[in-house]
């Protein structure tokens, strides 16, 4: 078993900070410091790959880009990870479902995939009970934090005064509306960070200790946590509870997810947990994430099962190519009607689109003509009035006969 592993880490993007783009950045800089090889691998680079690219560690748009090929694959999205598999026909894989929802989290089924990695229990659940993975091939390992980065806050206060939304999802048209009013009627000041709003932050651990009250969920509402401030889980799909030691080992094998906001957004939701506020509580919640969420149990826990896959691979007979042509049909057969619906869908609605566009451009063009009319009846009626005044009509007469004089003096 090498001690020193090459490590290809697949995603479909690594250009907005998000949640898995932000794994496989912690992921592989991590990976690099204890000394092993890890490459990230998508087509798509942005912020994420710059920043991965600045840690030194190898980025590329192409599986050619490789001169010899990895000891393990670590996949996230379907696409990325068949297209690394395909590449490297002898090399092993592990495949992490990181969402209960988005159609790229789905689970390719492929003979080298050696194990799947849910991150939480929700995710085990798709895993498991929406695609047949076999129990014996499933993991959990749960998200963590950078402790080294996410440091604690000073104390918090009696009572909380700033609050932050840390969201990608939140905007104005779905769920900001109700967080300001509840925040506006405890009288806290609000301030939104996500790509939703346009302020996006680089940096989170030197704004999360600012506040004493965020709203977020999944690994947003974990890093929140570890730094020490209270946090009411919230997203775009709804509220849910204040994080608290009454809850907080319910809630952490959710992730924090999508599977705790089962309360709708509406301002009185939110005036209920923001009225749960507990400072002590909170800093005994934070000192017991950071004792079990920390990134190097978990990096203990990914290491050992890497070095697990290689083993169990090395020790399987020669690979079945039949067997994994077939797979690689099956997996072609699902998704090529899929992506043809998808590519309809997105043609159906850019088109809904476009047709509203045009029907919004009429009606400006029609509302400035309307408005140019409006603006031309007034000024003319607004010049009758001021002529019909004896003054106005008086001094308009002067000038008349003023200019007329100076025309005749200058022949």
């Amino acid at each position: 078993m090498p001690t020193k592993l090459k490590i290809l880490i697949t995603n479909n993007t690594l250009a907005g900070r998000a949640g898995t783009e932000l794994y496989v950045r912690d992921l592989a800089v991590e990976l690099l410091k204890r000394g092993h090889t890890p490459i990230a691998y998508s087509t798509i680079h942005g912020a994420v790959a710059e920043e991965l690219r600045a840690a030194t560690v190898p980025v590329i748009d192409c599986l050619g880009s490789l001169n010899a090929p990895p000891d393990l694959i670590h996949g996230h999205h379907h696409l990325e990870t068949m297209t690394a598999l395909l590449q490297f026909p002898r090399v092993p894989a592990v495949y992490f479902c990181h969402g209960w929802l988005p159609w790229e989290e789905l689970p390719p089924k492929f003979p080298r995939i050696m194990r799947y990695v849910a991150v939480d229990e929700t995710c085990r659940d798709r895993l498991v009970h929406e695609h047949a993975i076999s129990d014996e091939q499933v993991r959990l390992i749960f998200n963590f934090v950078d402790l080294n980065r996410f440091k604690r806050r000073n104390a918090l206060p009696e009572k909380p005064m700033r609050a932050l939304v840390f969201s990608n999802n939140a905007n104005e048209s779905t769920n900001l509306p109700a967080v300001r009013e509840a925040c506006m009627r405890a009288k806290l000041e609000l301030d939104v960070a996500g790509v939703g709003v346009g302020n996006s932050v680089n940096r989170p651990e030197h704004v999360l200790p600012k506040y004493d009250l965020v709203f977020a969920k999944g690994r947003a509402a974990l890093e929140a946590l570890s730094v020490g401030t209270a946090v009411i889980l919230f997203d775009a799909a709804g509220v849910g509870p204040m994080v608290t030691t009454a809850n907080m080992q319910r809630l952490r094998p959710l992730n924090f997810g999508i599977r705790t906001l089962q309360n709708p957004i509406e301002p009185d939701v939110l005036l209920e947990q923001i009225a749960s506020y507990n400072a002590p509580d909170a800093t005994l919640v934070s000192s017991w994430i950071r004792q079990t969420a920390s990134m190097d149990a978990a990096m203990g826990h990914l290491i050992s099962m890497y070095e697990e896959v290689i083993e169990e691979h090395r020790n399987q007979p020669a690979a079945d190519y039949a067997t994994e042509f077939r797979a690689a049909s099956a997996y072609l057969r699902h998704w090529v009607p899929n992506l043809t619906r998808l590519r309809a869908e997105c043609q159906s609605r850019h088109g809904a689109l476009r047709r509203e566009y045009d029907q919004t451009r009429t009606e400006r063009d029609s509302l400035r003509s309307e408005l140019n009319m409006i603006n031309g009846s007034l000024t003319l009626r607004l010049r009758n009035r001021l002529i019909a005044l004896p003054w106005v009509g008086h001094a308009l007469r002067s000038c008349v006969k003023l200019v007329a004089s100076r025309r005749l003096l200058k022949r």
